[in-house]
């Protein structure tokens, strides 16, 4: 079961990219009085650079907390997606899928024989990785509760 409120949420390490580089870092070294994190399948597809942007034009890289996302892809793609749609995001390049495992998000991917990537999921984290809220989702396309993020993050940063 993926983390609850009220529970410390899984550490993790990763290929942390910011759109031009990329290196082995923590959650917990990303977390700057908490953090918002999201999880997604692969990068490149409609479904995925829809949701980025709608994160931008909310203004979630204003947040006084980070928002990393999470992604199963290599670096290079990780990168390569950040800097096609201009994101202010890093993600984390979840390669092998250690970090969506160590969430219990991993799901067998519907016609693409053997693929698992993580279920559509936002936890926002405090410092000490409690997950003040949690949403995962029942499919690929359903919109975040941005309101609800929102409202959680405002109350973290306080």
């Amino acid at each position: 079961m993926p983390p609850a409120e009220g529970t410390r949420a899984p550490d993790f390490e990763a290929l942390y990219c910011d759109g031009e580089t990329f290196r082995e870092r923590t959650l917990s070294a990303v977390i700057d009085g908490g953090a918002v994190v999201v999880f997604s399948g692969f990068v490149f597809n409609a479904i995925n650079e829809n949701w980025y942007k709608q994160y931008d034009r909310a203004g979630w890289d204003e947040f006084e907390v980070p928002v990393v996302t999470v992604a199963r892809d290599g670096p290079y793609a990780v990168n390569a997606f950040l800097r096609e749609i201009d994101s202010p995001f890093a993600a984390f390049a979840d390669v092998e899928g250690a970090a969506a495992d160590a969430y219990d998000l991993l799901v067998e991917r519907d016609g693409m024989a053997g693929a698992r990537t993580a279920r559509r999921a936002v936890f926002v984290l405090d410092d000490d990785r409690e997950v003040r809220y949690r949403w995962v989702g029942d499919d690929w396309i359903s919109p975040v509760p941005r309101e609800e993020i929102e409202r959680a993050v405002e109350a973290v940063g306080r």
